[in-house]
């Protein structure tokens, strides 16, 4: 999986990237090489606001586009809140491919039996 990690207001450190590749390994195991993860770091510069650290991901599949945010005080913790809500996601998508393949192998199994045990 390629991530791509951006900033807004926030300062994108070697420390961060690392803390969103050690996050992001659970996730990075359940999907394609080809995937593509776009984290985007923001912060609100208003000091009125209770959580100004932003984390929106967004992860590319075939076919699909999963996307995540949240906030937080603290920059890593909302990757960590960011990282669970995808792979919540992810582990959803998957279920729903392996059932939507089971049926449609049950369906072929069904179809063949019915041509081949039918007389000519």
């Amino acid at each position: 999986m390629r991530i791509e990690v951006k900033g807004r207001n926030v300062p994108i450190t070697e420390e961060l990237r690392d803390c969103v590749t050690r996050r992001f390994r659970k996730v990075d195991a359940q999907v394609s090489e080809l995937a593509e993860l776009e984290i985007e770091l923001s912060r609100a510069t208003n000091p009125a606001v209770a959580e100004p650290y932003r984390a929106d991901a967004t992860l590319r599949l075939k076919g699909v586009t999963l996307r995540a945010h949240d906030a937080s005080r603290d920059a890593k913790h909302a990757i960590h809140l960011v990282e669970e809500e995808l792979s919540r996601q992810v582990k959803r998508h998957r279920v729903q491919r392996r059932h939507r393949r089971d049926a449609r192998r049950l369906a072929q199994t069904q179809r063949a039996q019915a041509e081949g045990g039918a007389p000519a």
